[in-house]
């Protein structure tokens, strides 16, 4: 299904690509701070005291308040009317409210001791309370920003879906940067000397460093944020002119209707396109949510044959696996440069996303192999002799399969972190609707996944004998299947736009 174009007067022109890139580099900041999260909070909240099998519970605030907050924060963009634009405010705000939960988060263990706390105990009620207020509002601050700034990047793009494209390629670029810096920053342990303050009676050398990671993440994102906002102008309400496709900030309709409301009609109205959409990036994200949550167990677990808390074996596969994120993150960085042109060379971008999912599904497939050889050559060890206390490690081999594994899965992570997005811009510019309402209906399509994979996968795994490797394999299927639609059912995005700057894209989408 290809869309038309018809000429129109009044098409938005793109900004230049300079701007473009300060919009998406704040997701550097932004990334900087979720790729601390996934590689030290998990261990920090166990300091705290809270248990390994209610930990993972902690992370399913993510999923639910990106399923409430970026529809209701987009909506709301779509229609602000302040005289500072209708994304920079919320951006700001998202900015503000990260400084605030980086702060609860880092110095948790030293308010829980000053309201009270126990040294001597393992568990400190008051450090976990402050903890899970400041982690909310971070997971509520990060999607504050997110939404806005894809929005954003969207509006300055204008009607151009080849520069829409590139924007979403550069905020997926700056993601992995991000990324790179929070893990490479997670990994050294020595970055409390920056900060020496940071360590307290309360608060030991982990404590410090995390504490230190996340001033420096801080740091970040406010300049990106500060340096972005103040040198990107957007069009607002104020000046009187809304740009053909967009919402009238100040309408009748707009104000007539309630949220909820907007949300059920937008449901209603879902055409091909989008209805398409929704469907393949829904079962993209139950094949990635598997991985993304257990990747560094199962190189602890699987790979390397540890047990949590036992022997030196699993911390050696989850610091392996923390390497491997690194390599996944560099890859993921140069493939997001690379996408503009590769989805011409396959022949469009929706073929692209087809092809990287069936990689996505073969690489889900190869942990099956990984685990077999690194578990027979575990038993190979044990028979020649050379098992000791606990089996050895793998070997170099299997070892770097695995790491080979994390690198060539950030080839599809990039597709994934840019071209739904820049189709949903697309899909939602040709047809009327707000972009920051269109962006949030497509998280609904990220976060139930995560929210499903969440609560299914510990079961899913126990009945057929434990370890990672079923939930795999299922998001293995649901990446074949996430493939199939994209080749087969998900519409083309409309052409480039030809020379004439009067042409408008139209087609079918939802309102």
């Amino acid at each position: 299904m290809e869309i038309e174009t018809a000429k129109s007067p009044s098409q938005k022109a793109a900004a230049p690509l300079p701007k473009i890139i300060l919009v998406a580099s704040i997701v550097a900041g932004v990334q900087f701070g979720w790729a601390l999260q996934l590689s030290l909070l998990t261990p920090y909240i166990q300091l705290l005291g809270v248990p390994h099998t209610w930990s993972a519970f902690v992370w399913l605030c993510g999923p639910i308040s990106g399923m409430i907050v970026q529809p209701i924060v987009g909506y709301h963009s779509d229609r602000c009317t302040s005289r500072f634009g209708r994304r920079r405010p919320f951006i700001a705000a998202g900015s503000g409210l990260v400084a605030v939960a980086v702060f609860l988060i880092g110095y948790a263990a030293d308010i829980g001791h000053l309201s009270g706390d126990s040294l001597e105990k393992s568990t400190k009620p008051r450090a976990v309370a402050v903890f899970v207020v400041g982690f909310w509002i971070l997971d509520v601050a990060n999607n504050m920003l997110q939404g806005p700034c894809r929005a954003l990047l969207a509006d300055i793009s204008g009607d151009d879906p080849k520069r829409m494209r590139t924007a979403n390629s550069l905020f997926a670029f700056f993601m992995a940067v991000g990324n790179v810096l929070g893990y490479a920053a997670g990994a050294y342990s020595h970055l409390h000397k920056m900060f020496p303050f940071t360590i307290t009676k309360a608060c030991d050398v982990y404590c410090a460093n995390l504490k230190s990671c996340f001033f420096l993440s801080i740091t970040l994102l406010l300049v990106l944020t500060i340096v972005a906002l103040t040198s990107v102008k957007e069009t607002t309400p104020n000046d009187g002119v809304v740009a053909e496709g967009e919402i009238e900030p100040q309408s009748t309709t707009a104000k007539s209707v309630p949220f909820f409301g907007q949300m059920i009609a937008a449901f209603r109205e879902l055409r091909r396109p989008m209805l398409v959409l929704l469907l393949v990036t829904c079962l993209n994200w139950v094949a990635w949510f598997p991985f993304l949550l257990f990747d560094t167990d199962w190189m602890g677990r699987e790979v390397y044959g540890g047990q949590v808390g036992k022997g030196r074996l699993y911390d050696l596969g989850v610091r392996a696996g923390a390497l491997g994120l690194m390599l996944n993150a560099v890859v993921l960085g140069f493939m997001s440069l690379a996408i503009e042109p590769l989805g011409r060379w396959v022949g469009g971008v929706k073929r692209l996303w087809g092809i990287v999912n069936f990689l996505l599904a073969i690489c889900l497939a190869m942990t099956v192999l990984i685990t077999k050889l690194a578990q027979s050559s575990r038993h190979a060890a044990i028979a020649a002799g050379h098992g000791g206390a606990e089996p050895p490690p793998p070997t170099a081999g299997v070892k770097a399969g695995a790491l080979t594994l994390f690198a060539v899965l950030g080839i599809p992570q990039a597709v994934t972190f840019s071209i739904p997005f820049a189709l949903a811009s697309i899909f939602s510019s040709t047809s009327g609707a707000g972009q920051g309402l269109s962006l949030g209906v497509l998280n609904l399509a990220i976060v139930i996944p995560q929210m499903f994979v969440s609560v299914t996968s510990g079961p899913w795994d126990d009945l057929f004998g434990g370890g990672n490797l079923p939930a795999f394999i299922a998001g293995a299927i649901a990446a074949v299947a996430s493939g199939v639609l994209a080749l087969f059912m998900l519409p083309s995005p409309p052409a480039d736009l030809p020379s004439n700057k009067n042409a408008r894209p139209i087609a079918a989408g939802f309102h």
